[in-house]
């Protein structure tokens, strides 16, 4: 067996396929059309509707090498020889075109004659009863029956969904050797160990499973196979885990320098350098397909694995950001095939470089929750951290539970590791009850059959804004119907529109069309796979049917306002790129007639000087009155040209070229202006954040902005002519008004602290608790430093005390509220933060701080007395 790289054979299986007939197709986003996967799981998934017969495959034979992430099982990452997150799946599949018999012998053929596995240590699994796949194996391929095994449903049985395409399996296995053995005689194909090791699964869909269990044949026999890259390069390459291949060695090789250690010296170690080695290959594929860190989906996936490659980093004493150091050894290894590593390693790095600066000080917040609970812990003579406290530390703050451990035994600590496992069971099960993952029964619907009858809808609209067409469809809350009277709201379905269908962040056309002498309001247009959808109503009475000729008619007038807009949003994304670099990408984005939403990869706000640059640099352009070029061309070429492609949006084989010479070049199915003097000017409206490290403009051209400046004058006169000043001299005039009233309520709080001071006596209610003073005050509408100020009077007594003052809001009911314990109640055990952190809890907020002064506040100041009971109680339990 000769050794190869992962790259050869990624190559050798994909040319292999073509050879038998195949097309290969590149690899699909990670991120899936079907809505009820988080990622792509399977190299079948981007196939699925070719299976369940929702659409015809345009190739009856195809070849991929899929890119994967799986999030299941993330805390198996690292301790296991084959998990990871992040993996590609080499795939052959057919629609009708060859089944069983060519899918065994060509599988053998490619493992035995192409790559030089050892037939000898190859063996095979099929379904119980699937003699078949058993005669083609033993009889035609050669494989003695001894080394055929035959296992139930649980093992070798696929199915979709409880309803749908299935069939029987067959997996191939490679014997890696008696020393990977477990040792037990009942060792064999099958065992959890890691001798016998399973490398390509052959699925046979051939039934359509119905409700009552029965299994009428498909009209196709399909097939689906599935074969890991990391798992066939570890066998290739003779190595002991998959993070021993060409794949992750240079990754490995750069952590275990830049930590001083040996790879295989220390498990612990082991185990943290293989964690980041896959999440960054997850992470790093996830931001090129367009994934951005957020807090929910795909976004809080992405994070929690970039925090945890940050976290294990830091058990390799890791200081300072570090993941970016990854990025070019990944391309290095992984840039061929998937040139999105290359083209979006700027915002890549962009992106990572701000989660990390991020997430090192969540990590100092949860060391110091960590601390304070050692304290606590230490205060009731406990020695072990709870399971729960474990789980927070892990959930909320991202602390491994190896390094809480670690830190636990430098303070002669444990950890309640059952409490623990039972608060993850517990998240498991939510997760599970509510996973976004469950398997999708895709099935079809009346917009793909109606794709499937008549096929594309022929689009006019480049070139023309009103046309003829054939009714299709009619579509109610019904279904299809063949006639509709009026007045009524309904879809309707053309072979040919003008009308532009909603995607790409550009609204949908609205207008009208005329059959029968009818008008119907369009009031918007979506695509539903390539037919085009107009919702429209009806007001009078009148019959409109199936074959009825139309007449389209698109509001021309708001669709020039919508062609400025997306143009102009064309020149902002390169102004931005030359104004703020180039790692500015664009991350979402609403065309709409009255103005354009343009959402961007960036790490800090855009300053008014920036943005008036980018204002200059676009009009500029616009002056220039500049020819915009619109031409198709195969992807390839236009990625050649250097056009742009954009994060979320889908590209067939053949792609439209957006061009302003000089200036600006994407991939966009839009539509435009002709010149960039059709745009008529531009205006930045707004700039804000809208989540971790990207940024929003609200912007207009055209008329729009004639009326913004119009209104803008109106208010400028307004207020000059309130205020008794001119233009020059309107901004010094109402800061000298808002200095003048700040004066004037520090004054009158000042009065008011004064007053509440040399009347504390009377605010305050005295109780005992232990032998220390416990004295509570409540106030309305009191800031949180008058209350310090008159905590730190009331505290100054000479016996053991602690204050609680709260200040209810009386205009929203939210509370605030602040603990304060002088030294002596400190030492007999009160902890201030402990206290706010459990009123607080009640008020429906948050808080903390430290043993002696705490504050903090919620938003149910209702519950403010229960509350107070609470923390009468939990003095009783601190106060020893």
């Amino acid at each position: 067996m000769q050794y190869r790289k992962a790259r050869e054979l990624r190559e050798m299986f994909i040319k292999f396929w073509e050879e038998k007939g195949a097309k290969h197709l590149e690899s699909f986003s990670l991120v899936p059309e079907d809505p009820s996967l988080l990622f792509t799981i399977a190299g079948m998934v981007p196939l699925k509707p070719y299976y369940l017969g929702i659409k015809e495959p345009e190739y009856p034979r195809v070849v991929t090498c899929q890119k994967c992430v799986r999030t299941n099982d993330i805390e198996n990452v690292g301790r296991t020889a084959r998990h990871h997150t992040f993996f590609e799946m080499l795939g052959n599949f057919s629609w009708g075109s060859y089944f069983k018999h060519e899918a065994i012998t060509w599988a053998w053929e490619f493992l035995t004659e192409r790559i030089g596995l050892d037939p000898e240590r190859l063996y095979a699994t099929i379904y119980l009863d699937d003699d078949e796949a058993f005669n083609v194996w033993n009889k035609e391929v050669g494989l003695p029956a001894e080394k055929i095994y035959r296992f139930g449903q649980d093992d070798n049985y696929w199915f979709m969904g409880e309803t749908g395409p299935c069939g029987p399996c067959s997996e191939i296995y490679y014997d890696r050797g008696e020393k990977y053995s477990c040792g037990k005689e009942t060792c064999g194909v099958g065992c959890d160990c890691d001798r016998y090791m399973e490398i390509w699964n052959l699925v046979f869909t051939q039934f359509d499973r119905q409700k009552d269990g029965s299994l009428p044949l498909l009209p196709h026999k399909n097939i689906d196979t599935g074969m890991g890259l990391e798992r066939l390069a570890s066998v290739i390459q003779e190595v002991d885990t998959d993070y021993e291949t060409d794949l992750f060695t240079p990754l490995i090789e750069h952590t275990c320098k830049r930590a001083g250690i040996t790879y295989g010296n220390n498990p612990r170690d082991d185990m943290a350098v293989r964690v980041i080695a896959d999440h960054v290959r997850s992470v790093v594929f996830m931001m090129a397909d367009g994934v951005l860190p957020l807090n929910d989906g795909m976004g809080y996936v992405l994070r929690r694995l970039l925090r945890r490659a940050v976290r294990f980093g830091k058990l390799l004493n890791f200081d300072g950001l570090f993941l970016n150091e990854y990025v070019p050894i990944l391309i290095d290894i992984m840039g061929n095939p998937y040139r999105e590593l290359i083209t979006q390693r700027p915002v890549i790095e962009q992106i990572i470089n701000l989660e990390e600066e991020k997430f090192n000080k969540t990590l100092k917040q949860g060391t110091e929750l960590f601390d304070e609970e050692i304290s606590h812990l230490k205060a009731q003579g406990i020695n072990q951290i709870p399971g729960d406290v474990i789980f927070t530390l892990y959930d909320t703050y991202g602390f491994p539970p190896e390094l809480t451990q670690e830190m636990a035994e430098e303070q002669n600590f444990t950890l309640d590791k059952e409490g623990f496992k039972a608060a993850m069971n517990e998240q498991r099960e939510r997760a599970r009850a509510s996973s976004k993952q469950k398997k999708s029964a895709l099935a079809g619907d009346i917009y793909t059959e109606l794709e499937n009858e008549n096929g594309a809808t022929k689009f006019t609209g480049y070139e023309k804004f009103t046309d003829g067409g054939k009714v299709l469809a009619l579509i109610n809350s019904d279904g299809r119907i063949d006639t509709i009277t009026g007045p009524a709201e309904f879809e309707i379905v053309l072979d040919v529109t003008p009308f532009y269908p909603e995607r790409g962040g550009e609204v949908g056309d609205t207008g009208t069309i005329k059959i029968n002498n009818l008008s119907l309001k369009v009031l918007n247009t979506t695509p539903h796979g390539k037919i085009i959808v107009h919702s429209v109503k009806l007001e009078t009475e009148g019959k409109i049917s199936v074959n009825d000729e139309a007449i389209c008619l698109v509001d021309n007038e708001r669709r020039k306002a919508i062609r400025r807009n997306h143009t102009a949003t064309h020149l902002l994304h390169e102004a931005l790129g030359r104004v703020l670099g180039r790692h500015v990408r664009q991350a979402g984005s609403l065309v709409a007639d009255e103005f354009l939403r343009f959402d961007f990869t960036h790490h800090s706000p855009v300053t008014d000087e920036e943005i008036a640059e980018t204002e200059k640099i676009i009009n500029a352009e616009i002056l220039a009155n500049v020819e915009v070029d619109i031409s198709e061309h195969s992807k390839h070429e236009a990625q050649a040209l250097g056009a742009k492609a954009l994060f979320d949006e889908k590209y067939g084989d053949v792609v439209r070229v957006v061009n302003v010479p000089d200036f600006s070049m994407e991939l966009c199915g839009g539509l435009h202006v002709k010149r960039t003097g059709d745009i008529g000017g531009f205006k930045i409206l707004r700039e804000e954040n809208i989540g971790s490290g990207t940024r929003r403009i609200l912007a207009t051209t055209g008329m729009n902005i004639l009326t913004i400046l119009q209104k803008l004058f109106a208010l400028r006169n307004s207020l000059t002519a309130l205020l008794a000043t001119d233009e020059d001299n309107l901004k010094d005039k109402a800061q000298t008004l808002i200095d003048d009233m700040k004066t004037m309520r520090s004054q009158i709080q000042a009065a008011k602290l004064r007053e509440l001071l040399e009347n504390s006596e009377k605010f305050l209610e005295r109780e005992e608790i232990n032998g220390v003073l416990f004295q509570v005050g409540r106030f309305a509408d009191i800031p949180a430093n008058m209350l310090r100020d008159i905590g730190d009077k009331a505290r100054a007594r000479p016996e053991a005390n602690v204050v609680i003052l709260s200040s209810r809001n009386t205009e929203d009911n939210s509370c605030q509220i602040v603990v304060m314990a002088d030294d002596k109640a400190v030492n007999m055990g009160v902890n201030a933060g402990a206290l706010v952190k459990e009123a607080c809890a009640v008020l429906g907020g948050k808080g903390g701080g430290r043993k002696n002064v705490a504050q903090g506040g919620g938003r149910e100041g209702e519950k403010l007395e229960q509350a107070l009971n609470g923390v009468r109680e939990q003095i009783k339990s601190q106060v020893k």
